[in-house]
């Protein structure tokens, strides 16, 4: 840990276009996404219409679309697009050095 920041590994590890899992404290998930240009998001890993687990969905420029009804989720955001309402919980996160980091306080606040 580096602060309030917490290395969760190296930017490579995540698959381009797709996503890892970081377990925290309540039993939720935080979905690390890296896109095709190489951005890094983080999300609570539960599409906010039922549930899904985004880290399973398709990553198509910044979105990622939920794996059981297709609700696409902004990655910077959180926010459902379209037509579609609501919102998962964003995580801060940077890269320092080729390291992925993301918000301890944060990842304490989705685990509440």
């Amino acid at each position: 840990m580096i602060g309030e920041w917490l290395d969760i590994g190296w930017l490579q590890e995540i698959p381009v276009r797709g996503s890892r899992t970081i377990p925290v404290e309540g039993g939720e998930e935080i979905a690390v996404f890296r896109t095709g240009d190489d951005k890094v998001f983080a999300l609570v890993n539960r599409c906010p219409h039922k549930g899904g687990p985004l880290s399973q969905g398709i990553v198509h420029g910044h979105s990622v679309a939920c794996p059981l009804h297709n609700w696409n989720i902004a990655l910077a955001t959180g926010q459902a697009q379209g037509e579609d309402k609501g919102c998962t919980p964003v995580i801060p996160v940077k890269i320092s050095a080729g390291r992925v980091l993301i918000c301890r306080a944060s990842t304490l606040k989705a685990a509440a």
